[in-house]
């Protein structure tokens, strides 16, 4: 389907008279019924801004109660990434509450235009700070000698910046007319059908941003599994020929950075997954000018949702953040036990607080 230009205002006119007689929802346009297409939108919006809010809450607590997560100099790039996550979910309320017929903060236009650049933009943080994390493990394992004079705290907090501002100067073109950042915003009615995309603006996110975070990532955990794996056979070799050595000592010098690394590469996979037909269906509506409003909302929240990914992936694979989850759930349930059963304020007992995270 290819949409045909309209004069502005005869787009303007029509848009009034939509809004006036009938809410607008992406699921249901080309359907006779609109009520029950729109609240299967506002359903998932919900279902997905509830997961996103409530996932990322939890990877931060726990990350501020279990200090041994805070070891590695990865965990400021993936905090970085809960919280712009967590911004992702905070800023899906805004067309949630639209769904729902509140009044808009500002002109609609300017409103899913903002919203659309503050999601990519906190999407590109986190997929910037995949491809630093990429980099960071790349340094530890091709330069274990040199890595804590080469990455250092200031180091880290100045690339988190850098971070930061690239992203948001990649896709300020977007207010400038240049073309449409990405789908986000088009549960709004403006930015489905009166905000198109521009084939070189995409093609100048896709050299700025997703090819190159892709291709480090690609180049640096190849690089990285090619190197774990000749160490472990290095030592596989020298346990041979002296069989006094204990097998599991070679075993506890290789696999944790393997290990480590490959929990990495799991959310890095799944980003990618889960962002693979949002960018491929990007490119070929800019340059072949079809669309389809049931793709482009399916792929956009297919590729937010990994805003929850995270949670779960640390919860299944790393050790240390599982005994933080269950330090901290513990915490709270006896914390909440102990304001429930305590009848008198002065015989409650005071319990020790969870390496320093005060409930």
């Amino acid at each position: 389907m290819k949409w045909e230009p309209v004069p502005e205002h005869e787009m303007n006119s029509t848009l009034d008279g939509d809004q006036s007689s009938h809410p607008f929802c992406l699921l249901a346009l080309g359907y006779s019924e609109t009520v029950s297409f729109c609240l299967l939108e506002a359903l998932i919006v919900v279902f997905l801004t509830t997961l996103i809010i409530s996932g990322n809450i939890i990877v931060i607590f726990v990350f501020h109660c279990a200090p041994l997560l805070n070891h590695h100099t990865t965990s400021y790039f993936i905090q970085t990434m809960a919280y712009a996550d967590l911004l992702v979910g905070v800023s899906c309320l805004v067309p949630f509450l639209s769904l729902l017929h509140y009044p808009l903060p500002m002109e609609e236009a300017m409103t899913c235009q903002v919203f659309g650049f503050i999601i990519s933009v906190l999407k590109s943080v986190s997929m910037t700070s995949l491809a630093c994390i990429s980099i960071d493990r790349y340094i530890a394992i091709t330069k274990p000698l040199t890595y804590n004079t080469l990455v250092t705290p200031g180091r880290l907090r100045l690339c988190i910046f850098l971070i930061w501002l690239y992203s948001i100067l990649v896709f300020l073109p977007a207010f400038f007319h240049w073309g449409k950042p990405g789908y986000h915003g088009d549960v709004f009615q403006w930015c489905a059908v009166s905000w198109h995309t521009n084939l070189y603006f995409t093609l100048f996110i896709v050299v700025m941003l997703y090819a190159p975070a892709a291709l480090i990532v690609c180049f640096t955990y190849f690089n990285i599994f090619r190197i774990c794996q000749q160490h472990t056979k290095e030592i596989s070799e020298r346990q041979a020929q002296f069989s006094s050595r204990n097998e599991e000592t070679g075993e506890a010098q290789t696999c944790p950075d393997k290990r480590y690394a490959m929990v990495l590469f799991r959310i890095t996979s799944v980003f990618y997954v889960l962002w693979l037909p949002y960018i491929l269906y990007f490119l070929l509506e800019s340059s072949t000018g079809c669309s389809s409003h049931l793709a482009s909302f399916l792929t956009t929240w297919l590729a937010i949702s990994n805003s929850f990914c995270n949670c779960i992936i640390y919860s299944l694979s790393n050790s240390v953040f599982q005994r933080g989850l269950k330090g901290l759930s513990g915490t709270v349930c006896t914390s909440c036990t102990s304001h429930t059963t305590a009848k008198d304020p002065y015989t409650v007992r005071w319990k020790r607080p969870l390496n320093g995270c005060h409930i």
